[in-house]
């Protein structure tokens, strides 16, 4: 992770995107980008006086966070053209390493980037880790982490970059199996699961806790587990598939992201990963 992107509308809202990015850059060198998205007009006048409103905002914006970002990091931006979600996900995937990082709410006007289905288009459409966070406080730190484990393979492949993130921040990750189903074979698999995940984060010397979690409603029960924990952080799949929890970017992903108080870290789940990467764990 060297580069973060951030999308911007100006508001108070979605500069929590932003200072939630810088808190990342005081831990690991990173190049922070900020991105403003135009909409395509027929009217050159009308295009040339939005670009120089986000052209002023955003260099105001340089100049009022320019002392807050570490030795090693940078800040800039860029201004495009185009639909919201195309060009963020463009620009993230202009770098090798990168990370998006968004409010999920910004001013009146620009909605389509940061609320219901044109955010989840973002999620859904880049290969890049996303956080997002809603209308609460950004984080002061990360020192708890969540990482729920669903029985699919593609649950466990969040757990590298969740651990990367542990790693520069001296979080704990918190091992949570969760199932809406008490059968025998389900919770089996679910620990032997979750007991690979811990073998790997033995052997990268992280702190990790175990834990579990049944009942109907896994969204409200995951958000509960990390307020009463007072995580900063939880951490999903977005890849769509067969789970007993669907914690997928699918109707409940959506609904944790939509919902939860709390920052979400969504990661693509990819095919080639669990050969790959994934073998760590033990097949």
């Amino acid at each position: 992770m060297k580069n973060i992107i951030v999308p911007l509308d100006f508001s108070m809202d979605s500069l929590k995107g932003l200072e939630l990015a810088i808190l990342i850059a005081h831990k690991t060198p990173v190049a922070i980008q900020m991105v403003y998205v135009q909409k395509k007009t027929d009217v050159p006048s009308l295009a040339e006086e939005e670009f120089r409103y986000a052209e002023k905002n955003l260099k105001k914006i340089l100049e009022n966070y320019k002392d807050r970002i570490p030795e090693g990091s940078t800040l800039n931006f860029i201004i495009k053209i185009g639909k919201v979600y195309q060009e963020i996900v463009s620009q993230a995937q202009a770098f090798q390493d990168s990370l998006i990082v968004a409010s999920t709410h910004g001013a009146s006007g620009f909605e389509e980037l940061f609320i219901g289905s044109n955010a989840n288009k973002i999620i859904s459409s880049t290969t890049r880790p996303v956080i997002t966070i809603r209308q609460s406080e950004v984080p002061a730190a990360i020192t708890k982490i969540v990482l729920p484990i669903d029985i699919v393979v593609e649950s466990r492949q969040k757990v590298i970059f969740t651990s990367f993130l542990a790693q520069i921040f001296g979080a704990e990750i918190h091992v949570i199996t969760v199932s809406s189903s008490k059968s025998k074979k389900i919770i089996n698999r679910l620990n032997a699961y979750s007991a690979q995940v811990c073998n790997y984060l033995k052997t990268r010397e992280l702190q990790y806790k175990t834990g579990s979690l049944y009942g109907s409603n896994i969204i409200k029960m995951i958000i509960g587990y990390a307020e009463k924990e007072n995580a900063e952080l939880i951490s999903i799949i977005n890849e769509s598939g067969e789970s007993i929890t669907n914690l997928i970017i699918g109707g409940e992903a959506q609904q944790m992201i939509s919902k939860s108080p709390i920052p979400i870290l969504t990661i693509r789940a990819k095919s080639h990963f669990i050969k790959e990467s994934f073998s760590t764990f033990g097949g």
